[in-house]
């Protein structure tokens, strides 16, 4: 099950490190620190901060990333909302009247 937080995943960095999905963002920071070497040669998803993958391979991974379709289907459905939608969506704040008269 992918939203499983105790499921176990592999870090990209060291293949024998395996971490459980609520720890994984946490392990990546440390295990990027503790390893500059290997972290230079992966780069990181745009869709997805948790997807390492070798340099070379990113604009392949790009083009199948599973969460690029999320960030496209927000952009699509933020696009087509009707404008009369957004126009509501601005703030309808007004100043109270001034009972003040500068003339006097």
């Amino acid at each position: 099950d992918l939203l499983d937080p105790e499921r176990l995943i592999q870090c990209p960095l060291v293949k024998h490190h395996w971490i459980r999905a609520r720890r994984f963002p946490y392990h990546l920071v440390k295990c990027k620190e503790s390893n500059p070497e290997i972290a230079k040669k992966l780069a990181t998803c745009p869709f997805n901060a948790r997807h390492l993958v070798p340099q070379a391979d990113l604009s392949n991974h790009i083009m199948k990333c599973n969460d690029k379709a999320f960030m496209e289907q927000d952009v699509v459905s933020w696009c087509y909302e009707p404008l009369q939608e957004q126009l509501n969506n601005e703030s309808t704040w007004q100043a109270p009247p001034c009972g003040e008269d500068w003339e006097t």
